[in-house]
């Protein structure tokens, strides 16, 4: 079974007076162990897709299916479950909430989650992820005692902690120097070998080429689908 097929989908935003089609008819397929970027300038859809592929919007047109079930349509409510059970997402600017500590920022995400009911169940999870991306140590520190690589790799283990099927990151090293750059791809690339979907969306060419599928959107089409 596949992780995620997308059929026909189309997503149309009304403009002022103009319809803008941001996905204008988009045929994928990702499996399980998926390990692609998607390329594209601004304004080519990426972004848009990722959106739809995280539950966060919902397609205009067309249809999807996620995990064997059909969420072309799910009501708000189901798509909040989803983005707590099935997606982890990591964002260009971290996301951190700055009054919280490193332990508390990771085990936010599970606030939602009915099988991690108590604080000590969150805790445990929260510092099972920042072990596996080597910020145990940090535990206390707040976001602004970190550096850009630290803070990313804390984004990454609140993505994780939940223990999804994808990772959505969407340009999770644009605020980093190589060095962290590197070592931030290092880490997703180890993680989609644990076992996670890993989707990454970019504009750098040098980013993309360490994803092992490459995807080029433009004017919100799949311009081409290339497999390292």
């Amino acid at each position: 079974m596949s992780l995620a097929v997308l059929q026909g989908v189309r997503k149309t935003y009304r403009m002022g007076d103009e319809d803008v089609h941001a996905l204008d008819g988009v045929d994928l397929t990702f499996a399980r162990d998926e390990f692609a970027a998607i390329l594209g300038p601004s304004g080519s859809g990426k972004s848009t897709l990722m959106h739809i592929l995280g539950f966060m919007d919902a397609p205009t047109a067309g249809r999807i299916t996620f995990e064997g079930e059909d969420v072309s349509a799910l009501t708000s409510d189901r798509r909040a479950w989803y983005r707590s059970h099935r997606v982890g997402f990591v964002f260009q600017s971290f996301n951190l909430l700055p009054r919280l500590t490193v332990l508390e920022n990771v085990a936010l995400p599970l606030l939602y989650r009915e099988d991690f009911a108590d604080t000590a169940a969150r805790e445990a999870a929260a510092r099972g992820a920042l072990e596996r991306v080597g910020m145990g140590h940090r535990l206390a520190h707040r976001p602004t005692e970190l550096s850009g690589g630290e803070r990313q790799r804390v984004a990454i283990a609140r993505a994780i902690v939940g223990r999804p099927a994808l990772i959505l990151a969407d340009e999770p090293t644009g605020n980093l120097d190589s060095r962290n750059v590197d070592r931030i791809l290092d880490l997703l690339g180890e993680l989609h070998r644990e076992g996670m979907a890993v989707l990454l969306v970019t504009h750098d060419l040098g980013v993309a080429a360490r994803a092992r599928r490459v995807i080029t959107m433009r004017d919100g089409r799949v311009q081409e689908d290339r497999r390292a």
